[in-house]
């Protein structure tokens, strides 16, 4: 009997029954059973977390069955068929390409556009389904606690059902289409729980800043959708394409694109991309796929220059920022681009640009972390930097990387949610303060709060045994291995250019052997490029430093130190109620337990899966690698036998450890260093460098009065005084700069967030707003104005006639002499 179908309907099927019941029927059992929509919420999650439980299950399942001539597995659930346009495209014939390996050009003619209601299951589906409907339990559970008493509380959970049911169906949609579709569902429901209370000014303008630059970011991704409907001609995952090689026909897959078929002696068959190969791997096409997608992901995973949306998201209840931040939203976009590896691996070049985004991204964030003061929007900015990190080991583009940044998405879920319900309850016994500098010592009055939220920040800093160091670990493990396989004498062999553009055969002992191609790098050299991963392995390395510090930077600043609590506490700051820290306490089990359970790298030889493929040494990962979008292809080509980096893990641990005691150097007891440490970074010395008492003591200074001296004796008065002046001039030319960067030092760069919001809303927002009132203003008094101008034409018209009908006949009778007399005049005249 085949369960996968009725589970992939079950997982998303449960939240929507929940939020259309809740909508319906809440408000009119709040009087009698008010927490009916917590347990609503909270059984229908659960129903969603045992069914894909069971679908993992299933898939694993399935995995220990396949065959070795069937490296991957999934399974499309078609519901109904929700578009069908028949002759709805038509494509040009391809032209003949040029490299004798490739297939021949398929001809021209019209495209059907289908869309199914779909639903697939593969690795990659079961992996975020559990994840997602997990945290998303815990958080029901913590949420129940938290918004109790709040005047939305049944409509809080109303939106976070629909949340929740939005995202299942984005990981488990089996097309473009359904993906886009809820990809959007998921954006308005962020909107609606940002805002969530929208009688505040900053929860209002946050709900619409999150939901406007995310549709930069969705204008991007629809475009690139429409590139590739035009390009392969469907939307579908798991539609197949005709491959002709020299041996018959055979097919494949559109995200299985470079999935390579044996095609004679000529080489190998392109699958899809065979329609139009060089064109796409040698041209525009590939790169403007992948980096119309990249956009759409920096939208929704706010990653730079889009990140601006996320930190002001901490405007929502808690709990949804601990939903948005690490099981929803964000997360999407690392799926997507993960769902998209072939594609990526068609385009080194975008593969770059992805991991240059991530890097940035996450450095980026990491400085602006530095200077927060509000708990929660340093946790937001981490969030952006572990996202950077993500990106990072996307954009290496090898198998190791692609499963490190899913691998990294798995365990940040579990810690992130950690910390930001750890703040949440911070929040709740504080009476809703969350600013660090009005609180502090809280470490005996929340003790379960405090020990929970010190796992969540080791498992944030990357310390072993905790479970982001060992993510940590395989993202700078696959960059730094990436960057040496470019780097390295013979970079053409690079097995991801080989195994796109080179020639695969199998030696006698049956293994795959790639042979060399001619590269595909049109951009920059591997050798370049090699460059560029080997300083954003440097830049997350010192990203990781610095995550440290932040993360125990705000540690110490509130549970130690002296004991301070804000009057809104009410006096009697206390312990958050047990539906409160039973969440903490179950996913700080996971962080603590999670990395070493799934990563056997470090007490395991490489080793071999059957099949003969090599096992990561991490489960998680070759789990993922069943996923057809891995399986295969360019990509299961960089599969190599996993192996624990003990250097990297050694050096990002020590860097970390490093940022832990400069953290308590700071931060732990009184804060005159930390004072210190910002006024130097504020620039503050140099306004004393430059005050009267500071001028007057250069004067008083005898060695001046003696240089003076000595050169009027030498009648060299002249030249001390030209030195003078050029020194006096030196320093103003430094001390001016000094003076206009009191608004550009490093300490107000970070706390003002580098200036991104001012930047965009000088270079953006205002434009648009004028422009908005102009248009207003010619819309309201030109175009308006003129439509109503002839529309009064025949009222007044019409009143001075009506002033003529008086009634009386003498008035008519001298009107009609005068009438004819101005005639007769006129003959008159004309005539003349």
């Amino acid at each position: 009997m085949d369960r996968i179908g009725p589970l992939l309907v079950v997982i998303p099927a449960a939240p929507l029954i929940s939020a259309v019941a809740i909508a319906l029927l809440a408000p009119r059992l709040l009087r009698g059973i008010r927490e009916f929509p917590a347990f609503l919420t909270i059984a229908a999650f659960g129903v969603s977390l045992i069914a894909s439980l069971l679908l993992l299950r299933e898939v694993t399942y399935h995995h220990d069955h396949v065959g070795p001539g069937s490296p991957s597995f999934e399974r499309v659930v078609r519901l109904w068929t929700w578009a069908d346009a028949r002759d709805a495209y038509w494509q040009r014939p391809a032209l003949p390409s040029d490299d004798p390996r490739a297939e021949s050009p398929i001809e021209g003619g019209s495209r059907d556009f289908t869309i199914d209601i779909a639903l697939r299951a593969d690795a990659l589906t079961a992996t975020m389904l559990v994840m997602v409907t997990f945290i998303s339990t815990l958080v029901a559970v913590f949420g129940m606690g938290y918004m109790q008493g709040d005047r939305g509380f049944w409509r809080f959970f109303a939106y976070v059902s629909l949340f929740v049911f939005s995202m299942t169906m984005l990981v488990s949609a089996s097309n473009f289409l359904l993906l886009f579709v809820f990809w959007e569902a998921v954006g308005l429901c962020s909107y609606l729980l940002i805002g969530f209370w929208y009688g505040k000014p900053s929860a209002a303008s946050a709900g619409k800043k999150a939901f406007l630059v995310n549709r930069v970011g969705d204008f991007g991704f629809a475009l690139g959708l429409f590139l590739i409907w035009t390009t392969y001609g469907t939307l579908d995952f798991h539609s197949s394409a005709r491959v002709r090689s020299d041996d018959g026909g055979s097919e494949r897959r559109i995200l299985d694109s470079l999935t390579t078929v044996p095609a004679g002696a000529t080489g190998v068959a392109w699958g899809v991309l065979s329609r139009d190969a060089e064109s796409y791997r040698h041209g525009a096409i590939g790169l403007a796929i992948c980096l119309l997608l990249l956009v759409g992901a920096c939208g929704k995973s706010a990653q730079f220059p889009l990140h601006v949306w996320l930190p002001d998201a901490m405007e929502g209840p808690t709990p949804v920022s601990a939903l948005i931040h690490a099981a929803t939203m964000v997360t999407a976009g690392i799926y997507m681009i993960a769902r998209c590896t072939p594609l990526f691996t068609a385009s080194p070049e975008a593969q770059v640009v992805v991991a240059c985004v991530g890097g940035f991204t996450a450095l980026l964030a990491a400085l602006i972390a530095l200077t927060q003061f509000d708990l929660k929007r340093v946790l937001a900015y981490s969030t952006v930097s572990q996202l950077g990190y993500m990106f990072l080991a996307l954009g290496a583009g090898t198998f190791a990387g692609v499963t490190s940044g899913m691998f990294h998405l798995f365990t940040h879920a579990f810690f992130k949610a950690l910390l930001f319900l750890g703040s949440g309850s911070v929040m709740h016994a504080m009476g809703n303060v969350i600013d660090m500098r009005r609180f502090g010592g809280l470490r005996k009055v929340m003790p379960i709060t405090h020990w929970t939220f010190l796992i969540g920040c080791l498992a944030l800093a990357g310390l072993p045994p905790f479970a982001g160091f060992w993510s940590k670990d395989a993202i700078l493990g696959a960059v730094h291995d990436r960057a040496h396989a470019l780097s390295g004498a013979h970079a053409a062999h690079d097995a991801t250019n080989l195994a796109a553009h080179g020639r695969e055969r199998a030696d006698d002992g049956g293994t795959r052997v790639v042979e060399p191609g001619e590269g595909v790098w049109t951009l920059w050299t591997p050798e370049q490029a090699a460059g560029v991963y080997q300083w954003l392995y440097c830049a997350a390395l010192l990203t990781a430093g610095l995550t440290a510090l932040y993360t125990f930077r705000a540690f110490f600043m509130t549970f130690y130190g002296a004991r301070q609590i804000p009057p809104e506490a009410g006096g009697h700051a206390h312990e958050s109620p047990a539906v409160m820290t039973a969440p903490l306490v179950v996913l700080a089990v996971c962080a603590v337990s999670v990395g070493w359970f799934l990563d056997h790298s470090y007490q395991s030889d490489p080793s071999y899966l059957p099949g003969g493929r090599a096992s990561s040494g991490n489960v998680l990962g070759d789990f993922l690698g069943y996923a057809p979008q891995l399986a295969g292809g360019a990509i299961a080509a960089t599969r190599t036998p996993g192996r624990f980096h003990f250097d990297v893990a050694a050096i990002s641990a020590l860097i970390a450890l490093g940022g832990i005691a400069f953290a308590a150097f700071l931060y732990l007891e009184d804060r005159r260093e930390a004072d210190m440490a910002s006024a130097f970074l504020r620039f503050h010395w140099y306004r004393r460098m430059l005050d009267a008492d500071s001028i007057a003591r250069i004067r008083r200074w005898k060695s001046v009065d003696a240089v003076n001296r000595w050169a009027d004796r030498l009648r060299l008065g002249w030249l001390a005084r030209i030195v003078g002046r050029g020194v006096l001039v030196v320093v103003w030319v430094v001390t001016v700069p000094l003076i206009l960067t009191q608004f550009a030092s490093p300490y107000r760069l970070s706390q003002d967030k580098f200036y991104f919001d001012e930047i965009y809303d000088w270079t953006m927002v205002r434009p648009l707003r004028w422009i908005a009132d102009l248009c207003a203003a010619l819309d309201r008094w030109v175009i308006d104005g003129t439509v109503n101008m002839v529309g009064r034409i025949p009222v007044v018209t019409g009143n001075l006639m009506r002033s003529l009908h008086i009634g009386l006949l003498p008035f008519y009778a001298v009107s009609m002499a005068l009438g004819v007399l101005v005639l007769v005049l006129a003959r008159t005249l004309w005539g003349s």
